[in-house]
């Protein structure tokens, strides 16, 4: 079966943009899921902790105001982003922080930082100026 450009339904591909980083290609879908994981306060309270080890469901659900099957439900949110792999020892299966995809949002925000460095000068020029004339 053909499509309208006269390629096969099979040859389609979804396209997603890239962005290069540090000459490694990073999907905008892969900063997408990172930055999505990041949105909710849970799952940034999660990655806390395991930035001080590993830690099973039941330890990181002790100190949050929510249930070990919500935890569960955050921490595959995480693994989908790539932000969190789970081991397997005995009958544990402790997580682990993986810093991979947060160095490469941590990347694609420092592009901006020239942006946002260059607004506060503009500020402070301008409170300059207005101090010379008062």
């Amino acid at each position: 079966m053909t499509n309208s450009v006269g390629g096969t339904n099979r040859s389609r591909r979804r396209a997603y943009s890239t962005v290069w980083f540090n000459a490694a290609r990073v999907t905008a879908a892969k900063l997408d899921r990172t930055f999505s994981a990041l949105a909710d306060p849970t799952r940034r309270a999660i990655l806390r902790r395991l930035a001080d080890g590993d830690a099973t469901v039941s330890e990181l659900a002790k100190p949050l105001p929510i249930s070990i099957q919500a935890v569960s439900k955050h921490l595959k949110v995480l693994e989908q982003a790539g932000l969190v792999t789970r081991g397997r020892t005995a009958q544990l299966r402790p997580a682990h922080l993986e810093g991979g995809p947060l160095k490469q949002a941590a990347g694609w925000i420092e592009d901006y930082r020239r942006f946002w460095e260059g607004g506060f000068e503009r500020i402070d020029r301008r409170l300059a100026e207005r101090k010379s004339r008062a």
